[in-house]
């Protein structure tokens, strides 16, 4: 039996919501880190690395139990994965911020320039790669029978 389209677009519009809630938190988890190290006088990228592994760490649970109900793959397969996506969005991050800070933004402006910036990739990623597995094996497993 086939899904139809509108249940499909229904359930990523409702991961993307879910998503951009639980990316939400983890922005402000990232900034107030990130602030807090530049206050303790850490230099900007450890800083932004550091606030951003925090907040990646957060978003992984929020997103495997939550967005995309993840539960029934592995831990450990799946968080490397996760690990994995959520270094590419590091590297992505921290390219855009020297960018932004090098032409002149303030600080902490432009690490929340850089991680909205980051924020489709890092989506996409995640529902396809870290957390869609299951779902393909699911897919794979039960074939559509025509009637």
């Amino acid at each position: 039996m086939e899904v139809p389209r509108r249940t499909i677009s229904a359930r990523v519009g409702r991961q993307f919501v879910r998503f951009c809630v639980v990316g939400a938190s983890g922005y402000v988890v990232n900034l107030a880190v990130y602030a807090s190290l530049l206050e303790a006088g850490l230099g900007y990228l450890a800083a932004a690395t550091v606030s951003f592994l925090i907040a990646a760490s957060s978003n992984y649970v929020w997103n495997r139990v939550w967005t995309f109900e993840a539960k029934h793959e592995r831990v450990a397969t799946q968080s490397l994965r996760a690990l994995g996506v959520s270094a590419l969005s590091l590297g992505a991050n921290t390219l855009c911020l020297l960018v932004l800070v090098e032409s002149g933004a303030d600080h902490i402006e432009a690490q929340a320039v850089a991680i909205l910036l980051v924020t489709p990739f890092s989506f996409v990623a995640n529902k396809l790669w870290a957390f869609g597995h299951d779902g393909r094996r699911a897919a794979v497993a039960a074939p559509a029978v025509d009637s």
